[in-house]
């Protein structure tokens, strides 16, 4: 069985877009937005480095070991609230993503894959201007703290940037098909490969997430788990997108 999303009812001229400017639209919001979360970023860490320096002693520049929240509240009120407005911040960073999606898409399957694409570009370009504004990360192997919703998410920052490489190919494969007037058909079993590739990666990220909140140093990242996840989401998309090539006729037709 599967799930059939309508995109428009024909593909008329009228009725599709210009891949190019959908994407180029997409992109150009992701590039701002990567900016504005690496500024936010530099200005946190010049607020919280004397704090940093009071509670946890580790080299400039380094993130581990995290300081517990607990912690940083007693020992620095101030520094405590900027900590809980950051994680109302990063919730708020989905909802603006989200927000894109809803507003670019056509169909479901489209404004996730917006989403999806959005949030690619974003994560890709916030590590770039960071390199470009402090010099962080030092090399792709450097480990970095994701996000701390609703656990501490970590992993070298080699990781991430492949997962939202592949999210941003994936997404632009679907939002090109929209464009051009075209429904994108994915069924079942598929949608289970993309969710479970998913809770894999977004697992080999919180895995050591318990020793990390409590201050401690991050051990061995689990590549084979993460590997498994992006192997998984990748074999279920890649499956999709054959299957709707080779039933061309029947997957992109007008319904």
């Amino acid at each position: 069985m599967s799930l059939w999303i309508s995109g428009s009812r024909g593909t008329s001229p009228a009725a599709s877009r210009q891949p190019a400017w959908v994407l180029a639209g997409l992109y150009l919001f992701g590039i701002g937005f990567g900016f504005v979360e690496a500024a936010v970023v530099v200005d946190l860490r010049a607020v919280l480095a004397p704090a940093d320096a009071h509670t946890a002693a580790r080299l400039d520049g380094e993130l581990f070991p995290m300081i517990p929240p607990e912690r940083l509240a007693r020992d620095n009120p101030t520094a405590g609230r900027l900590l809980r407005v950051e994680v109302l911040r990063e919730a708020a960073t989905l909802v603006l993503l989200a927000g894109a999606g809803i507003a670019i898409g056509r169909t479901f399957v489209g404004r996730f894959a917006a989403f999806v694409a959005a949030f690619g570009v974003w994560d890709l370009t916030y590590y770039a201007f960071l390199r470009c504004l402090i010099g962080w990360p030092a090399s792709v192997w450097t480990w970095d703290i994701l996000f701390l919703v609703p656990v501490p998410w970590s992993a070298p920052v080699l990781a991430p940037a492949l997962v939202a490489a592949t999210m941003v190919a994936a997404g632009s494969i679907v939002l090109v098909e929209e464009a051009r007037g075209r429904a994108f058909r994915i069924s079942g079993r598929q949608w289970t490969a993309l969710v479970l590739g998913g809770m894999i990666l977004i697992a080999s990220f919180c895995w050591d997430w318990r020793a990390i909140a409590a201050g401690g140093m991050p051990g061995a990242f689990p590549w084979p788990m993460y590997l498994l996840g992006e192997a998984v989401g990748v074999g279920g998309f890649a499956h999709a997108w054959r299957s709707c090539r080779l039933a061309a006729g029947e997957c992109f037709a007008a319904p």
